[in-house]
């Protein structure tokens, strides 16, 4: 063969072992990136999508997101199959994550009551009113997405992940995109989807980061750049709206924010691959309870293009999707607390509220529900927290950030039978004297002047310290019987009813132990100037030892202070305190009456007993069955009757032992000892609206478990038929009542919580 030969042979060999070479090269160099877009609620939508490519059997190199695409592109990034998101996000409630209600189980007690008082508050700085900056602190959210992402936790470089990842965030102090592809996922992918007004900025490596949208809601530019030479994209954006459509203020934020992504949609859109831009108009940013009908709207776009997406997956050299099932994190070992923030609160406090045990396995739930104990105390405007391994088990890296508010106005209003109408404005000041306590002072003004002032430190694991100091003022027509059988006064046949004015100013000192927020256990000394007296009785002759007599004519049954020990132990579970659907409650006080300035000459060493145990539980959806029974009791030979227990009435919170008792008025049935049973029957036909049937039982007299009468069969009975109301003012309550052995029935209408 001569050199020509050989030369034009050789040629075309090596033309050959390129162009061979060059096919192989561009199946190997193919190189998928998915890009997500944000969208709120319509973002899910990409978990329908993802289903298609995944049944197409597409392997995806590189991901990119924004806002929901962040979370749902970082879960998949993750490891999680569309169907195993697609199982997760069907069966997690959206409003409740995004509200951020703490459960009543998280709230100390004292917090319980602060919840329960108020319908409206606001910070109060420097005596100027503000409002919050958000809705929702995102920890809720936060929470599900550190357990989803457990199994991926000590992965600080998002391009290690199974599927290597970025998302974008919007630095709120300069306008500026910010690119998270490193540090901690669930902190970084929180920032992404930080929408403004409706959660709080978060803050990360200095930068006070929100919803990547902003800047950036199609990050194509940023996963080309990690690699990627095609580009699949689920385009979920919501375009400009019509006025039509701007009816909240979510809306009208994305519609602002929308103004620069639009445009920029029209080129990100033209130099997309493969272009998935779901049927989602119908649907708003926020209407994540129309989730199934979203992510299905997203599996249908994406089978429009299945052809295009198929013969993608022929191009690459397919690898296998792992199909390895992520197992759910149900527990872990947490060997060590690092604390970081923590300016104004101690390391106790903040210990004693996460309520668990270092070195030993927990329940993820129980990691949760100290989360949810530190947020319930409004203490802090954001907790974010790392789940690290350090050999042995988990580091647990609480990272706080103190709200700065430290004073807050509080305001509600309240009408019932018995204290009437009345407007409460409360100030509050956390940090009044030092690290971890807080100070309240509620002023009533209405019918009848009142207030309540407590301070209360707060030490978490170690015994609490508490004051208070109220003063309470009411008055009822009762029967004049009643005042004739517990007071000396005066044999009137013209007399049926009087007005009896109550007055009770009670100071409290008290050390409490708390348990999961749920069990506490008081000791306490108390002062208590209590006075019982009328104007509706004429002057007597002053030889009526039992009766005296001021400058105003005013007769009085009791002007006494009285110093005691207590102790109580409370246990309540229950889910909410007006309408409780599930849990339990058990109440008891013990005061031993140790000293009085003895305005009657009759004292003597004295004690008061008594205690409730209730349950409520679902029998049906939306009926409840509420169970209770109580019982009270007087040890010693002591005269005073002052403490006695009278029943009658409707509503929370009555003062000393008067108990409510459907079926009689208000102060009826008085005795030194008694037994009461109550149920009720919940049905709650729409939400928030109540339909109630209540029954209750009781013997009240005295020395009833001396003489066993208590258990006898009950002397008094009553039912009541209602309608209650969950309003923002508080819980709204109508009760018609009546009982089989008086010829009177009763109505009992409340307005508000209970103060």
């Amino acid at each position: 063969m001569n050199f020509k030969n050989i030369v034009i042979s050789s040629v075309f060999i090596l033309f050959g072992v390129l162009g061979w070479s060059q096919t192989s090269n561009n199946n190997d160099d193919l190189k998928v990136g998915l890009v997500l877009s944000g969208g709120g609620a319509k973002g899910l939508a990409h978990i329908g999508a993802l289903k298609i490519i995944d049944e197409a059997g597409i392997k995806v190199d590189y991901i990119g997101g924004t806002s929901m695409g962040a979370i749902v592109g970082a879960l998949y990034a993750s490891g999680y199959s569309a169907n195993e998101l697609d199982s997760i996000f069907r069966v997690t409630n959206f409003s409740r994550l995004i509200q951020d209600n703490v459960p009543r189980g998280a709230k100390t007690f004292y917090e319980k009551e602060d919840s329960e008082r108020y319908a409206l508050s606001l910070p109060f700085t420097n005596f100027n009113v503000s409002f919050p900056q958000a809705i929702s602190g995102g920890q809720n959210i936060y929470n599900e997405l550190v357990r989803l992402l457990f199994h991926v936790k000590d992965v600080q470089d998002f391009k290690k992940l199974p599927i290597p990842f970025l998302c974008i965030a919007t630095n709120v102090e300069t306008g500026e995109e910010v690119l998270l592809d490193s540090g901690y996922l669930p902190e970084a992918i929180m920032a992404s989807g930080t929408f403004p007004s409706l959660f709080e900025p978060a803050e990360i490596e200095g930068e006070i980061l929100i919803d990547g949208g902003v800047v950036n809601n199609y990050p194509i530019d940023e996963v080309r750049a990690l690699g990627a030479n095609l580009i699949i994209g689920v385009d979920v954006q919501h375009g400009l709206a019509t006025r039509e459509s701007l009816s909240s203020a979510t809306e009208i934020l994305l519609q602002i924010n929308n103004y620069r992504t639009v445009n920029d949609m029209k080129l990100k859109a033209e130099n997309t691959d493969i272009y998935i831009r779901p049927d989602i108009d119908d649907f708003s940013v926020i209407d994540f309870d129309r989730g199934t009908e979203i992510m299905d709207s997203g599996e249908k776009a994406a089978s429009a293009t299945i052809e295009k997406l198929k013969e993608l997956a022929q191009k690459q050299k397919i690898v296998i999707r792992s199909s390895k099932r992520i197992e759910s994190m149900d527990s872990l070992t947490i060997n060590r607390l690092i604390i970081r923030g923590n300016d104004q609160y101690t390391r106790g406090y903040i210990k004693g509220k996460l309520r668990f045990s270092l070195a030993e396995k927990i329940p993820f739930d129980k990691l949760k529900q100290g989360m949810n104990n530190l947020s319930a105390t409004g203490n802090f405007k954001a907790i974010r927290y790392k789940l690290v391994s350090n050999g042995l088990g988990t580091d647990l890296i609480l990272k706080l950030k103190e709200n700065p508010t430290k004073m807050f106005i509080k305001m509600a209003a309240h009408y019932d039978d018995l204290y009437k109408s009345s407007a409460l404005i409360n100030l509050t000041k956390k940090n009044f004297l030092m690290k971890d306590d807080v100070a309240s002072f509620d002023f009533i003004l209405g019918d009848h002047i009142r207030y309540n002032m407590q301070y209360y430190l707060d030490k978490g694991f170690y015994w609490s310290l508490g004051i208070n100091s109220r003063f309470t003022d009411f008055d009822e027509e009762i029967d004049f019987g009643l005042i004739q059988s517990n007071f000396d006064a005066p044999i009137d046949p013209n007399i049926r009813e009087i007005n009896l004015d109550v007055t009770d100013l009670t100071n409290q000192i008290y050390l409490q132990t708390v348990l999961r927020e749920e069990f506490a256990f008081t000791l306490g000394a108390e002062h208590k100037l209590l006075r019982y007296s009328t104007r509706t009785l004429n002057q007597f002759e002053e030889n009526e030892a039992a009766l005296q007599l001021s400058s105003s004519d005013r007769t009085f049954f009791d002007n006494s202070n009285f110093f005691s020990a207590y102790g109580k132990i409370t246990l309540d579970t229950y889910d909410d305190k007006y309408f409780p659907t599930k849990g339990v409650l058990f109440d008891s006080d013990f005061h031993l009456y140790l000293f009085s300035s003895d305005f009657n000459d009759n004292f003597k060493e004295f004690s008061i007993g008594k205690a409730k145990l209730g349950t409520a539980f679902p029998l049906v959806d939306n009926l409840t069955l509420n169970l209770e029974t109580e019982g009270g009791f007087k040890l010693g030979t002591s005269g005073v009757t002052s403490f006695d227990f009278v029943l009658g009435g409707f509503g929370n919170d009555f003062i000393n032992n008067f108990t409510p008792f459907i079926g009689y008025d208000f102060l009826t049935l008085p005795g030194n000892s008694y037994v009461k049973a109550y149920g009720r029957l919940d049905y709650e036909f729409a939400a928030k609206n109540h339909f109630l049937f209540s029954a209750n039982f009781a013997n009240v007299d005295d020395d009833l478990f001396r003489t066993g009468e208590w258990f006898s069969e009950p002397s008094f009975s009553g039912y009541g038929v209602g309608y209650g109301l969950e309003s923002f003012l508080g819980p709204i309550q109508i009760y018609y009542s009546w009982s089989p052995e008086s010829d009177n029935s009763n109505v009992f209408f409340s307005v508000g919580y209970w103060f």
